[in-house]
């Protein structure tokens, strides 16, 4: 049917046409010639019995990087397909690197790491999981003892279990109406803090009612944070002699990313330089360096390996190392650290090789992440004084509860 005005040819009356996709049809109705379009409504999740009167709490959501269900080769697989999945991890174009990790990567490296894992693995399972979870329910204990208000804490996993969206349900079901989020990263970088923050945005965009949220950034120079690596270094060594070299490894990553605006390093530097003056070490007895290299790209420099590699073979017989980025001791650190590195720096003529542990789930350490909790939850107090009243005005309105 052609209207006489225009070259628009319009359906016939009281007919139907449907477009878009499948999953997303789009009806588009005649009746008169006026048209009626009419699409599926959005699917956004309520809270499970939700009650108008119910109290509200702050929730906390605090995660870490991930670990493997098991250190096994198809668990592992799993992991490292999640991982190495997210664009903010591998910056490089979607197809290209999906048939890299799919006919190579994935091919080879689970087998390697699950049996690295398998040397780390303990009868509690995963250290950072095991570690992670007692920094969580221990946190949970800490600030119970700070407020009257109520603050209910979770824990979760960028990648692997448990989920950031497993994490935030629990929260929800909480009636948390309020909700911090603190990666323990120290230092900031879009492959770790901005990856979880991506991770939290993609579940709250399916929520019918979100809930306010913070988010801490980063900690790398917070006097809390510095005196505590310090102490520990200073605990270390009143059972141990000071080394000649001490190492501060971070994780590494690639240089590009560095190049492209990315803080990490600076805030690494910052860290290590912090920690050595408040150890009053001179510049000859400590330096920086990266570990963690993946792929042939250029990552940030120098390298942990090489590095204590050069060390001895130039004569250094005793160095220990910290790493001052893991909140928690992982493979990265219990594996690479103290087991490849340690070899690395034997066979090359050193000496006496030390790791000194991350901060854990130490009491100190449990105090300052508490600390940080309760600064950036400052404003934030209980909004209940006029819950009955909600419930009757919802009533009226048509709800049941």
């Amino acid at each position: 049917m052609r209207c006489g005005h225009c070259p628009l040819t319009y359906p016939p009356l009281n007919s139907a046409i449907i477009i878009g996709s499948p999953q997303m049809p789009i009806n588009i109705f005649t009746n008169t010639r006026k048209f009626y379009i009419t699409t599926p409504m959005a699917k956004y999740t309520g809270t499970r019995n939700y009650k108008h009167d119910r109290p509200t709490c702050t929730g906390v959501l605090v995660t870490n990087l991930g670990t493997p269900d098991a250190p096994t080769t198809p668990a592992v697989k799993r992991y490292l397909a999640e991982f190495l999945s997210d664009p903010r991890v591998i910056e490089t174009p979607k197809f290209i690197w999906w048939c890299i990790l799919h006919g190579i990567i994935l091919r080879t490296r689970p087998q390697r790491s699950a049996a690295a894992y398998k040397k780390v693995w303990t009868k509690n399972g995963s250290p950072l999981l095991d570690i992670a979870s007692r920094q969580a329910r221990k946190i949970q204990t800490e600030l119970n003892t700070r407020t009257t208000h109520s603050i209910k804490v979770e824990l979760a996993m960028r990648y692997g279990n448990p989920s950031i969206k497993q994490a935030l349900e629990k929260l929800r079901d909480a009636n948390a109406n309020r909700i911090l989020i603190f990666p323990l990263y120290p230092q900031y970088s879009a492959v770790t803090t901005a990856s979880t923050f991506d991770a939290v945005a993609a579940v709250l965009k399916t929520w019918r009612l979100i809930p306010e949220i913070r988010t801490i950034n980063h900690y790398h120079d917070n006097p809390d944070y510095i005196n505590a690596v310090a102490n520990r270094i200073n605990q270390y060594w009143q059972t141990h002699p000071k080394p000649e070299k001490l190492l501060f490894s971070f994780h590494g990553l690639p240089k590009n990313y560095l190049l492209a605006g990315d803080p990490y390093y600076c805030e690494c530097h910052k860290t290590a330089r912090l920690i050595a003056d408040r150890l009053a070490l001179k510049k000859a007895e400590w330096q920086l360096t990266f570990q963690s290299r993946f792929g042939p790209r250029k990552w940030l420099q120098p390298y942990t390996d090489k590095t204590l590699k050069k060390l001895a073979k130039k004569g250094t017989r005793q160095v220990q190392v910290v790493c001052p980025g893991f909140s928690a001791d992982c493979l990265e650190t219990i594996e690479e650290i103290n087991m490849q590195n340690r070899a690395f720096f034997i066979a090359a003529g050193g000496e006496a090789f030390a790791y000194i542990p991350a901060l854990n789930a130490d009491d100190g350490h449990i105090q300052v992440l508490s600390n940080i909790i309760t600064t950036h939850c400052q404003g934030w107090g209980e909004d209940q004084h006029d819950l009955p009243q909600r419930l009757e005005r919802a009533r009226q309105a048509g709800a049941k509860q």
